[in-house]
């Protein structure tokens, strides 16, 4: 029968900080010890002074470790109050057991005055002190740390559920619209064009849904997803709809949230061409300006007339801003969004950092 290896013992990472913190300042304090004893001319065996002081020191804070671990919680100054004594008792411990070592060392360097004794006493309670102080400025920093990563981590979470809520809510809405046209078809009896919509609503949501919505891709890839859109509604309106593109060919790679354009060419569609007996143009633009990416879609419709410089008409325009706080939400003051009337039409300018992809992965 196969005996299983036992398996070290790993300590967390927090705990192999702590000893290592713990025994290499008790080695640093008896080193100190030992390179004054040598600098006062002590008698050879003086060493075992400053190694009893540090052994017996680095034993006594174990014991404050303890302590301080089952009252952590407390009130800062309750917390020091309930130490008062296990720091005395830890101090008079170091100094009655190093001082029966230094009798049998160095008589001599025994302090016989009562002011000498304290002062010897008192020494050994600062360096209690100076451990507790630093043990809890590092237990303090540590619970700091952890605290910041978790609302960090908080943030973050809400930070990615608000994207998702954003992003999904697109899909309803143009759902909403391009189901009705379909409908429409069947009862008009127009069941070959209602299938080839169904089929491209379903190529279109296929891709939709299997893109992460906090993934960003590259411009080339968001018009290919355009396409998809557009050729749904290229069923709905056939020639009314004329689709310009004028792409920078340094933009082709920048990187901008998935389906960012989708809501307003769905809007420009609603608002300029359907309501046209005539049809309408759409023009997508992109261009690079320094360090950002500008992103234009500029329709020749009647416009609005309810538009205020560029703040959107209450009750309208929930693509629009559904897609002002993505970009707030993702790049904040380094974003831009912009709406403004034309002498006929209105353009949707977005700006957002230039950002590209690697090379090789593409």
């Amino acid at each position: 029968m196969a005996i299983a290896a036992s398996r070290p013992l790993v300590l967390p990472h927090r705990e192999q900080l702590f000893w290592l913190l713990h025994l290499g300042g008790w080695t640093g304090y008896f080193s100190l010890g030992y390179l004054s004893a040598l600098a006062y001319g002590k008698p050879p065996g003086y060493w075992m002074v400053p190694l009893t002081a540090a052994t017996t020191g680095a034993l006594a804070t174990l014991g404050l470790r303890f302590i301080l671990r089952a009252c952590w919680g407390q009130p800062p100054m309750r917390l020091l109050a309930i130490m008062v004594v296990p720091v005395l008792a830890a101090s008079a411990i170091m100094n009655q057991v190093t001082r029966s070592v230094l009798v049998g060392v160095c008589p001599a360097c025994v302090h016989e005055s009562q002011l000498a004794y304290i002062a010897y006493a008192l020494s050994y309670i600062y360096v209690i002190l100076a451990w507790v102080g630093l043990y809890l400025g590092v237990k303090y920093y540590r619970q700091l740390q952890d605290e910041t990563q978790r609302a960090l981590a908080a943030r973050s979470m809400a930070h990615q559920a608000q994207l998702k809520m954003l992003r999904y809510q697109l899909n309803p809405h143009f759902l909403f619209n391009t189901l009705n046209a379909i409908s429409t078809l069947i009862l008009d009896r127009d069941n070959a064009t209602a299938n080839r919509m169904v089929q491209s609503l379903s190529a279109f949501l296929r891709h939709s849904l299997d893109n992460d919505p906090m993934q960003r891709v590259t411009l080339r890839q968001e018009l290919d997803a355009l396409t998809l859109y557009l050729g749904i509604e290229k069923i709905r309106f056939a020639e009314r709809l004329r689709i310009e593109t004028d792409i920078d060919a340094d933009c082709w790679r920048a990187l901008l949230p998935s389906l960012l354009l989708q809501p307003l060419v769905e809007n420009a569609i609603k608002y300029a061409v359907a309501r046209e007996v005539a049809g309408g143009t759409l023009r997508i633009e992109a261009r690079r300006d320094g360090t950002q990416l500008v992103l234009k879609v500029i329709d020749d419709g009647p416009g609005c007339t309810s538009l205020e410089g560029s703040e959107l008409p209450p009750g309208k325009g929930v693509g629009l801003r559904n897609t002002r706080e993505r970009l707030s939400v993702l790049y904040g003051d380094a974003s831009g969004f912009a709406v403004r009337n034309l002498t006929r039409g209105i353009e949707v300018c977005l700006r957002l950092p230039f950002e590209v992809t690697d090379p090789s992965r593409t």
